[in-house]
């Protein structure tokens, strides 16, 4: 999917990430993680007994006024890394005793996230990946990821759709 007119969400800010631009994510098309770290705190199932491998990206496209997460989901903290790195970064976490990679907050980069996921498999990452999200999600995005992920994890925000207006800007929710 291309992000040179960025539909990767269901806002379709349509903002050319690659020329700079940032959609209502607050991301351009820079790669940005916030932690990447061994995560006790998840589902239990998930965490098991070493931790589940916890990958924050920086931004989000739906931005609750609520987030736990403020400053990676509006983008204030992160680093800038490649797809290359961000694979190192599967790697690490594996090797820290990971049960599994968490992508937490991925959908604003799920082309760069997809070319990391292939190049892992091919060079054997052998664990689950989590995708981690709000749930605010296009299936033709997921579809990128058909193969690469393992377990789907939305956390339901909204069964209203004023309340998801006025808590995110999202009534389409």
């Amino acid at each position: 999917m291309n992000i040179a007119c960025c539909i990767l969400c269901p806002r379709a800010c349509r903002v050319n990430r690659t020329a700079g631009e940032t959609g209502f994510c607050g991301m351009d098309d820079t790669l940005r993680v916030a932690r990447a770290a061994l995560h006790f705190w998840e589902e239990p199932c998930l965490s098991g007994t070493r931790g589940s491998g916890a990958v924050f990206f920086s931004g989000c496209s739906l931005r609750c006024v609520y987030c736990q997460n403020d400053q990676i989901s509006g983008g204030e903290s992160g680093l800038p890394i490649s797809t290359q790195r961000l694979c190192e970064i599967f790697f690490e976490l594996k090797a820290q005793g990971a049960h599994n990679i968490n992508l937490i907050t991925p959908t604003h980069f799920v082309p760069q996230i997809r070319a990391a996921l292939q190049e892992s498999r091919r060079n054997g990452l052998g664990i689950p990946v989590i995708y981690n999200t709000g749930g605010y999600e296009l299936p033709k995005t997921l579809q990128l990821l058909d193969g690469l992920v393992d377990i789907y994890l939305p956390d339901f925000k909204y069964a209203s759709s004023a309340l998801a207006a006025r808590y995110s800007q999202a009534a389409d929710y």
